[in-house]
């Protein structure tokens, strides 16, 4: 893809979320650099053939929360900028002071089985008669 519609796509992206596209260069890297309150910072480096995404970050602080991105492009499979941007997002989710997604998933999903059990289901313990 072209590296003017990735930075695009990247702006576009930035609209619906903390972040901000704080520097976009084609010449050496073909890099987008991304930065949102309270000092989350990160970096993305577009393939330029068939290599993939690369998501890194100069801060100490945010490096650790990259590692789920890093894993994500290193999965099976070509992934688009916006799937590595969000992905990203999701990983930073708790720096920017944001509910963590799977948390919310797994507390919706655990409410789902508290319920009463059906007829079909015999409770461990409780003998039916």
């Amino acid at each position: 893809m072209e590296f003017k519609h990735l930075v695009e796509a990247a702006e576009k992206w930035c609209s619906g979320n903390p972040f901000d596209l704080i520097f976009a260069e084609e010449d050496d890297e073909r890099r987008l650099d991304f930065y949102a309150e309270p000092g989350v910072s990160f970096y993305v480096l577009c393939p330029g053939g068939n290599d993939n995404f690369h998501v890194w970050s100069e801060s100490e602080d945010c490096l650790p929360f990259l590692q789920l991105a890093q894993d994500y492009i290193s999965s099976c499979g070509k992934k688009t900028l916006l799937e590595v941007l969000e992905k990203v997002f999701t990983s930073f989710r708790p720096l920017l002071g944001l509910p963590d997604l799977e948390d919310d998933s797994f507390e919706h999903y655990h409410a789902d089985m508290e319920g009463e059990p059906g007829p079909d289901h015999q409770q461990m313990g409780v003998s039916q008669q």
